[in-house]
């Protein structure tokens, strides 16, 4: 099959574009090699003297903090049989229309019978 105008004129712009975006590639790839040229290292020695010391005690004291927020928190309790918590409210791993079904249900024992 012959090659086209148009796939010709493609593979020229394609070309174009590759050795232009190639040096930007090439620039990149060796940024996050840390081959680049240009070093960055810190000098870490003016930081350590920076450091903030803390004793045992005021660490103790912060986790003893930190526990204490946590077990304020209250744990829901569910109904093994309606799957309802104290409040009411149906688990969050309940699909939406397990939670339709059994709202039919409840509506549906809750209805008196007729007599005829």
């Amino acid at each position: 099959m012959a090659k086209s105008i148009r796939s010709k004129w493609k593979r020229k712009c394609r070309a174009i574009k590759r050795e232009r975006y190639g040096k930007k590639e090439l620039e990149r790839l060796k940024k996050t090699l840390g081959i680049d040229g240009q070093s960055k290292d810190v000098d870490m020695t003016e930081i350590s003297e920076i450091a903030k010391v803390t004793d045992a005690k005021t660490i103790k004291k912060k986790e003893a903090e930190d526990s204490q927020m946590d077990t304020n928190t209250n744990k829901r309790v569910f109904n093994s049989k309606t799957l309802r918590d104290q409040h009411g409210t149906y688990p969050v791993w309940l699909h939406p229309r397990k939670i339709v079904s059994k709202k039919s249900k409840k509506a549906k024992k809750g209805k008196k019978k007729q007599k005829h």
